[in-house]
């Protein structure tokens, strides 16, 4: 595969580690992705273990952060510690609580920013480093896809230019394309 003719505007189906390594670096504006959660589900092909998701973070990561300019992923509480340390960490905040931990529910999910903020950089101003949406998701055949709209509100946040090249290595149901596309 070439880059970018065979990249741009494509679902790629394939080994993600295998396709960054053939990536530039700094070649992607934004990674816009949901990590798996290492909750024990089995997938067609993937066993979201614990175990799995530590040895994917600990190979995925430094691929993404190598090929990306700016890195915006959902991750889980039980989870963030497994990362990076980001540059930044933003929330989001659904008030209706989304499961139960141990000190009650849980009205919050991390969201890891990693690279340089992108309205700062381009000098259009702070934003929030909050994003409140209480909106379920759409149902597509996937154990967590993420709301749509809250998806594009993510999005924006971590891109401000319409020509930004988004990329998503894992892709679950599709949201992050969706949203790009939209």
């Amino acid at each position: 595969m070439n880059y970018p003719d065979d990249f741009i505007n494509k679902v790629i189906q394939d080994d993600c580690l295998e396709i960054m390594k053939q990536m530039p670096d700094k070649c992607v504006d934004l990674t816009l992705t949901d990590f798996p959660y290492g909750v024990n589900y089995e997938y067609d092909i993937w066993q979201d273990t614990p175990e799995n998701l530590t040895e994917l973070v600990s190979k995925a990561m430094p691929e993404i952060l190598r090929i990306s300019k700016r890195v915006i992923l959902t991750c889980g509480q039980t989870n963030m510690w497994k990362y990076p340390e980001p540059k930044w960490v933003m929330a989001w905040v659904n008030s209706a609580g989304a499961n139960r931990n141990s000190w009650g529910f849980t009205c919050w999910q991390p969201i890891l920013c990693y690279g340089k903020d992108p309205y700062l950089e381009n000098r259009l101003g702070a934003r929030q480093d909050i994003i409140i949406h209480s909106e379920s998701a759409e149902k597509w055949e996937h154990s967590c896809p993420k709301p749509t709209n809250f998806w594009k509100k993510l999005l924006l946040r971590g891109s401000v230019k319409e020509t930004d090249i988004i990329f998503d290595p894992f892709l679950g149901s599709g949201t992050t394309a969706v949203a790009a596309k939209q």
